[in-house]
């Protein structure tokens, strides 16, 4: 999309203690963060002979995205994103590919195998480990001198970065990336005599709002933790949230573990008591944005479109990912990191500048305003020149960042078949516990034993 969707009512910000809010807490702690400016994103340039280009010659790089391509807001700020880097980079151009995004590695595995892999491509941090384990990449924090990589590195988020690092140094670049909250209907609030200023903070608190709702006609709620994309980062979230993980410290399974269990039990429980409808993900999300299901936790992705459902029609607002016991919630992260594969120096050199010009401040404020992903350069939110009038209008990124410093690391199974462990613990646990009730002890034993096998193989 060209322009800001106009803002509806939104959340009110109240601090991390009275709710959804929080926002005047994070925007004081951001406005003290300096800024990176874009002097940097082009201090390491293209200056190669050969395939890499330079002394006159135009570089092509060749970039996978899962976003690119689609026909939502995704695919239309991945289009802005390439379309102002060229502008800046009149001397390298980018031929983007889209690729659906539960085939990215096998595209890439193939690609490579053929001896072409793209020069950069999007992954998701689900797929993150097997791509670590199974494909050549380069890692970004090697691609430019140490004092060139902490300018740009200096502004973004520590946490995040912190929790990317991989054998203690960041291999794919924080991108698109989110964490998943809880989006609510104010109006079917109020259609129930519920607070809509008052949203819930904790699993409990959910239910009973959602079995409020379900008496006026409505449906509840829903986590969408089955989704079609089979990444597993709002089970890591409810699992966490819970006091448990997905891995023991010995890196064995620990998705059977009394914790998981619990928590993937309390998930069945909104389904089997009519809280939630068992449905698919992607009925819920239509359910949602249609007005007639008032609450569903997921990725801060989705605000985009949500908000342009909501516009004129219902006031939709957030709140910070809900507590499963006296504990903060846990929520870790979803979306992707941008990874390097190209061998040639000077294409590296060209693929750290689209790299380092899509993570700048610019990148960033197309990354939140045109496609709902958190500004990861916290203080872009109250920087004039970039997304301080977007904040100043819509405050519902900001119970996110305000859970942003404390987001908890991916968890990534171990072996060359990470994302086989993934899939089997979505598609042979999670779905069937959440949405046919079956047990989630013996479910999550079996999952485990898989996990266990798929490790083995490596």
């Amino acid at each position: 999309m060209a322009a800001r969707i106009p803002a509806v009512p939104t959340t009110r910000a109240r601090s991390r203690a009275g709710g959804a809010g929080g926002g005047g807490a994070v925007l004081a702690r951001r406005s003290v963060l300096g800024l990176f400016g874009l002097a940097a994103l082009t201090a390491c340039g293209a200056d190669g002979g050969g395939s890499g280009g330079g002394g006159g010659k135009t570089v092509t790089l060749d970039f996978l995205s899962y976003n690119y391509g689609t026909p939502d807001l995704g695919g239309q700020g991945t289009q802005k994103l390439i379309d102002a880097f060229h502008a800046a980079n009149p001397d390298i151009r980018i031929r983007p590919q889209g690729v659906a995004v539960k085939d990215v590695l096998t595209k890439l595995r193939t690609d490579t195998a053929a001896g072409n892999p793209p020069d950069v491509a999007q992954i998701g941090w689900s797929k993150m480990a097997e791509a670590y384990a199974n494909l050549p990449l380069v890692p970004v924090q090697d691609l430019v001198s140490p004092a060139d990589w902490q300018a740009h590195v200096a502004g973004m988020s520590r946490g995040v970065l912190d929790a990317v690092r991989h054998d203690g140094k960041v291999k794919a670049m924080p991108y698109t990336m989110s964490i998943p909250v809880l989006f609510y209907n104010a109006d079917l609030f109020r259609k129930a005599g519920l607070d809509p200023d008052r949203a819930p903070r904790t699993v409990a608190e959910i239910k009973d709002a959602a079995l409020a709702v379900t008496r006026t006609g409505a449906q509840g709620v829903y986590f969408a933790v089955a989704d079609a994309g089979k990444s597993d980062y709002l089970t890591q979230s409810v699992i966490a949230s819970n006091g448990g993980t997905l891995l023991r410290p010995d890196g064995s399974p620990a998705v059977a573990d009394p914790a998981a269990v619990g928590a993937l039990t309390v998930l069945q429980d909104l389904t089997v008591s009519g809280a939630a409808p068992a449905v698919s993900a992607n009925d819920a999300v239509a359910a949602f944005a249609g007005g007639k299901l008032a609450m569903i936790v997921l990725s801060t992705a989705a605000l985009t479109n949500f908000e342009k459902a909501a516009n004129g029609k219902f006031d939709l607002r957030t709140a910070g990912f809900p507590r499963f016991t006296d504990a903060p919630a846990r929520p870790t992260y979803s979306g992707a990191g941008l990874a390097v594969l190209t061998k040639d120096k000077a294409r590296q050199r060209a693929a750290w500048r689209f790299v380092a010009f899509l993570t700048g401040a610019q990148g960033f404020t197309v990354i939140t305003r045109d496609m709902g992903y958190l500004p990861l350069r916290p203080a872009l939110v109250t920087d004039p020149a970039h997304l301080a009038d977007y904040f100043a209008q819509n405050k519902r990124l900001l119970p996110a960042l305000d859970q942003l410093d404390a987001v908890t690391p991916y968890t990534f199974f171990p072996g060359r078949s990470a994302n086989q462990a993934v899939l089997a613990l979505q598609d042979e646990a999670v779905e069937p516990i959440v949405l046919r009730k079956a047990d989630p002890a013996r479910t999550l034993n079996e999952a485990a034993s898989k996990i266990r096998s798929l490790a083995s193989r490596s």
